[in-house]
């Protein structure tokens, strides 16, 4: 996974709960997972749009 081990994930884990506080960390999560549904929703509605034009003009 990107080159990263256990001791670097533990690391930035560590500086991340320096950063943002622990008490904070679950909003943090919570509006990452938001952002990527949403992401992961417009993407698959784009593709589905492109699809459907592609079709209609064959």
């Amino acid at each position: 996974m990107f080159g990263l081990g256990t001791t670097e994930l533990i690391l930035i884990l560590v500086i991340v709960m320096v950063l943002f506080g622990a008490k904070k960390l679950p909003a943090l999560g919570e509006g990452l997972a938001k952002g990527i549904k949403s992401f992961r929703t417009n993407l698959s509605d784009d593709t589905n749009k492109t699809a459907n034009t592609e079709d209609k003009k064959a």
